[in-house]
């Protein structure tokens, strides 16, 4: 009869392991009312040894930051080949990729709390913004972009991060529908852009000139226009 062995994790394994247990105690309540005593209790150690990897909680919290922030920068990377459009939808695919398979990560990473945030956990957050925003203009091909352009990509970056966060309570939207959604809404924006600068509008025309009429945007573009001959119908009946 043999007796099982607890075996014992390398220094870089546990470390590993504590992120880990961090990100899923941060994900259910914000990260300044989770105790060290809970986080070694879910890992199955003691209080003074989740000291010996990490000096303080807040340390810990920036391990488990910088572990997510890592991971969903590489969600935006996406070879320049082929329409923008689908390009933003395969975007969108791995970004709720991350979402949906690590969303303790994710609530981890987003809500940094005045508490336990400190300017080390911000700045990592804003890299992932940033890192975004560099991406896109790398598919849109503008190196200086214009004021309403960065507007637009900033903006559009914040829904998709906000829209995830909402998602996640309940998954209320298809989760497909929501990704090709996204990228509807970043062509509208740029649309809206068009309008008030000739700048922006050449952007566009660039844009729609690549976009195949069964992409993401020709879609876009199918549904508002049953929408637009529907709406003559309405304002007769009222």
């Amino acid at each position: 009869m043999t007796t099982g062995v607890r075996r014992r994790m390398g220094v870089e394994e546990r470390k590993q392991q504590l992120i880990g247990v961090a990100l899923e105690l941060f994900s259910r309540r914000s990260p300044e009312d989770v105790s060290i005593d809970e986080i070694a209790a879910a890992a199955g150690i003691s209080r003074p040894l989740v000291y010996h990897y990490f000096p303080g909680k807040q340390n810990l919290y920036e391990a488990a930051v910088r572990r997510a922030a890592d991971d969903l920068a590489t969600r935006f990377l996406e070879p320049r080949e082929g329409p923008l459009g689908a390009r933003l939808l395969r975007v969108m695919g791995r970004f709720f990729d991350f979402v949906d398979e690590h969303g303790a990560g994710f609530f981890a990473l987003m809500r940094s709390g005045p508490a336990v945030g400190s300017s080390t956990a911000n700045a990592m957050i804003d890299e992932v913004r940033q890192a975004a925003y560099e991406q896109i203009l790398a598919h849109l091909g503008v190196g200086d972009p214009p004021a309403r352009l960065e507007l637009l990509v900033r903006s559009w970056v914040s829904l998709a991060e906000t829209t995830a966060l909402i998602w996640l309570d309940g998954r209320r939207v298809p989760r497909g529908e929501l990704e090709l959604q996204l990228v509807h809404d970043f062509a509208a924006l740029a649309a809206v852009s068009a309008a008030y600068d000739e700048e922006m509008a050449a952007i566009l025309l660039g844009i729609v000139a690549d976009e195949p009429a069964d992409g993401a945007f020709g879609d876009l573009l199918g549904r508002l226009t049953m929408l637009s001959t529907g709406l003559p119908a309405q304002r007769a009946q009222a």
